[in-house]
């Protein structure tokens, strides 16, 4: 195969997920994002932490071939499989022009459990990650930014969540995502005042205390709920 630069030269296509979900102990004293990185197991960077991905066949269209990537590393089928960014540097890969289509996923904790983790397929905390090939910081830097940021103004928490969850849980992965705690009277009056979220007048059992309510998401005013594969513009970060 000619080397970039060389006549004849041609960018290959790939695509890679990058994948959040909560630390076990989001609800205590500091909670994180988990992230779950791939040995590479050749060249370039054999030995080295990567995100999930592989190169796109001419016959997958990109949503089927960034989720069944995802399912082959990890063993993961997310509900919220969203299109994040192109990365296109010339420079990304050593020894040939690469082209990514980032795709980034969000898994509740029990889909956790269930995933590959192995010798080559292990979850890091986001305070904790291993030296990663090529440009996959970079990538990894840019999607905690777009999940800071869409945090905001959608209900992009819920894919973070189970169908129902307390007021805590839910500011638990507020504050996972954001780095910071937040005050829970100011957090419950915000979020009630929303009109995103219904009381769904049931309690969760088991509580040693007096049992706190459960809310879901309302689907009717939820902004910005965004369904499984459903692609953002890409563009090009070279």
């Amino acid at each position: 195969m000619p080397r970039p630069g060389e006549a004849g030269a041609q960018a290959r296509l790939a695509v890679s997920t990058v994948i959040f979900a909560l630390s076990p102990d989001a609800g205590a004293a500091a909670p994180s994002l988990r992230i779950p990185l791939v040995r590479r197991l050749r060249e370039p960077g054999t030995g080295r932490w990567a995100l999930p991905g592989g190169w796109l066949p001419v016959d997958e269209g990109l949503d089927e071939a960034a989720g069944r990537t995802l399912n082959e590393t990890t063993g993961l089928a997310p509900t919220y499989l969203e299109q994040l960014y192109t990365f296109g540097a010339p420079d990304r890969s050593p020894d040939e022009r690469v082209v990514s289509v980032v795709y980034w996923a969000l898994v509740h904790s029990d889909e956790v459990e269930r995933a590959v983790s192995d010798e080559n397929v292990c979850w890091f905390d986001e305070d904790d990650l291993p030296e990663l090939a090529f440009d996959h910081l970079e990538i990894l830097d840019y999607a905690l930014w777009r999940l800071r940021t869409k945090l905001q103004y959608s209900r992009i928490a819920h894919a973070l969540l189970g169908e129902t969850f307390t007021m805590a849980e839910l500011r638990g992965v507020h504050e996972a995502v954001l780095r910071t705690r937040l005050d829970p009277a100011n957090f419950r009056r915000t979020m009630e005042a929303s009109g995103t979220l219904v009381d769904t007048g049931e309690r969760l059992a088991g509580t040693p205390h007096r049992p706190p309510a459960l809310y879901r998401f309302d689907t009717a005013s939820a902004r910005g709920g965004d369904p499984i594969h459903h692609p953002t513009r890409t563009r090009n970060a070279s």
